[in-house]
């Protein structure tokens, strides 16, 4: 586990697979994502560094159902009495009420997937508050909700105008210094579609499911990778 302060009110915990990360403000902490089943305690020890008292986490963001993301939510929602938040299309496959599609790969995504190590299954997850694009929930004066399919149904992203952040979950990533379209969509033209609705806001600081954040001048880099990757 790391943990990495990427401003004030903004840490990233990096578990043995997957990224959570902190937001604090004076409405309290806020987690978004969980990683895979199994590190409930290791965010806990994380988030007692940081600072605060893990129960005070009232809030559980999801930015989609993929195992590396909801994979300790349903454990720590009930560790905290925690509301936890996924998109409408989302809820029934955290729920696991209905099966998740499959992505669709192209052949070097099928060689990156095959050299997955084994992922264990979330336990299924109540969703308290089922959101839609637009919603406004109380992190950071206002954080916009911007539904993006394609990496799944009900993808989300967290935008924060005020502070300027933006969390991107898998539609985004930033690999080596490399930023881009993630991996492993359902549909890679909506994909597509919605990184480029992402590139087009005003942020200074992105954080990725999977990639290094970007404190500061995320907005440039987010328009020169949207350049690299157009719209077919």
């Amino acid at each position: 586990m790391e943990i990495t302060r990427v401003r004030d009110e903004l840490h990233m915990i990096t578990l043995e697979f997957g990224t959570a990360y902190l937001w604090q403000d004076d409405h309290g902490p806020t987690l978004i994502d969980t990683g895979i089943a199994g590190s409930a305690d290791g965010i806990e020890k994380a988030i007692r560094t940081i600072g605060p008292d893990p129960t005070a986490v009232r809030r559980i963001v999801l930015t989609h159902h993929h195992e590396d993301h909801t994979g300790s939510a349903a454990e720590l929602a009930r560790r905290w009495s925690a509301e936890v938040v996924a998109h409408r299309l989302e809820a029934p496959v955290v729920r696991r009420e209905q099966p998740a599609v499959p992505p669709v790969l192209s052949p070097f995504e099928q060689q990156l997937w095959d050299g997955l190590p084994p992922i264990p299954p979330a336990e299924p997850c109540p969703v308290h508050r089922e959101v839609e694009d637009g919603d406004v929930l109380d992190i950071g004066g206002g954080a916009v909700v911007v539904h993006v399919p394609g990496h799944t149904d009900g993808s989300i992203a967290l935008h924060l105008p005020g502070p300027g952040v933006l969390f991107t979950g898998d539609l985004v990533s930033n690999v080596r210094g490399r930023t881009g379209p993630g991996v492993f969509h359902t549909d890679p033209a909506l994909a597509l579609a919605s990184f480029h609705r992402l590139a087009a806001l005003p942020v200074e600081t992105a954080v990725f499911g999977h990639g290094d954040p970007i404190a500061a001048g995320a907005s440039a880099a987010l328009r020169a990778a949207a350049e690299q990757h157009p719209q077919v």
